[in-house]
């Protein structure tokens, strides 16, 4: 195991030389390091299980050859990011919410990311294309919401990070900010007095951290959460449906409850992405609709969280969950409860 806490694993003789499952040879992971960008923090390391084939954590961290090979239905730009971009760091696909990315680096990277092709290449926006993005979000009344992502903005130091939340705070017309993160997983350590203090706005401020899987919500992990949550900060789960680490009713709930436990409301649970070298992770919807199924009879509603799909090309993000309803011959409506007993409803 790596003994520097600081250090991040990054090339390919690094993560051999942790002696973690993947790509056996140095060569073979540099060539996927090559083509998208690799780094798994200390803390994600710790919780991989070397002895186990299918461990989800690294699953969903450690390169893996399949990545180099890309089908014919997958995209570089999967959600339409780049339909939607007004300019640099701004995508305006829904008229009250616009998405802010400061940055395109990571804590570490998943191998089934839908922005794989950009992030880690280490650039961020400028001072004067952030202060273009402030004047176009200050000039269009109808933004209610700001999405700060990227790139994971928590990365940002607390000065850099305390001055964007000012800056959208200083906006009238917005509303909300909404931060997406990993890094209370995959680098809890950077939750910082600091960190917290810098998110500090009259604005309803919420931040949404990605995790997967019930063990990435290690003690670390879960007292970083609680900073956040102490100073007043609610927090969402956002969670990508993955074969392999999740597609189990069983891992699904563990996940969920950890997270209500730790105070984070489940939000999301995203179909997985079209995004290139990404097909060992997705399920079929049919799939994904039937844990949906065994969830609502397993877990209380606060940990339900709704099955979306981003629909290929920037056409926006819809609930794709099993129906419970459908219509009889005589105009009433039959109801499937959750042990799937069908019942008759005519008010």
């Amino acid at each position: 195991m790596i003994r520097n806490r600081r250090r991040t694993v990054r090339s390919g003789a690094d993560l051999v030389a942790a002696g973690l499952r993947g790509p056996s040879a140095v060569a073979a992971i540099d060539r996927i390091a090559a083509r998208y960008a690799v780094a798994v923090t200390p803390a994600l390391v710790d919780l991989i299980d070397p002895a186990d084939a299918a461990d989800p954590i690294a699953r969903q961290f450690l390169p893996d050859p399949a990545e180099l090979v890309t089908t014919a239905a997958e995209r570089s730009d999967p959600i339409g990011d780049d339909v939607h971009e007004k300019l640099p760091g701004v995508v305006h696909r829904y008229p009250d919410r616009v998405l802010l990315k400061p940055l395109h680096t990571c804590p570490v990277y998943c191998r089934f990311c839908f922005r794989r092709e950009v992030v880690g290449q280490g650039k961020g926006l400028t001072a004067a294309e952030l202060e273009r993005a402030y004047a176009y979000i200050r000039a269009d009344k109808a933004i209610f919401e700001v999405i700060l992502t990227g790139g994971d903005p928590l990365i940002l130091s607390p000065r850099r990070l305390g001055a964007i939340v000012r800056a959208l705070g200083a906006i009238e017309h917005v509303s909300v900010i909404r931060i997406h993160s990993r890094v209370p997983v995959a680098e809890p350590e950077r939750v910082t007095d600091a960190l917290v203090a810098s998110l500090a706005t009259d604005k309803a401020l919420f931040v949404a951290l990605h995790c997967n899987h019930a063990r990435e919500l290690s003690a670390s992990a879960r007292a970083a959460c609680r900073r956040i949550v102490a100073a007043g900060i609610p927090m969402l789960g956002q969670t990508v449906l993955l074969k392999g680490v999740n597609d189990s009713p069983e891992a699904l709930e563990a996940l969920l409850r950890a997270l209500v436990a730790t105070r984070i409301k489940p939000y999301y649970l995203h179909h997985a992405d079209l995004a290139p070298g990404t097909a060992r992770f997705r399920t079929g919807i049919a799939e994904g609709q039937a844990l949906m199924r065994a969830l609502r009879g397993r877990v209380s509603g606060l940990a339900q969280p709704t099955y979306v799909l981003d629909i290929p090309g920037g056409f926006g993000k819809v609930p794709i969950g099993p129906c419970y309803l459908s219509e009889l011959a005589d105009g009433a409506t039959c109801v499937e409860d959750p042990s799937g007993r069908r019942h008759r409803y005519a008010p």
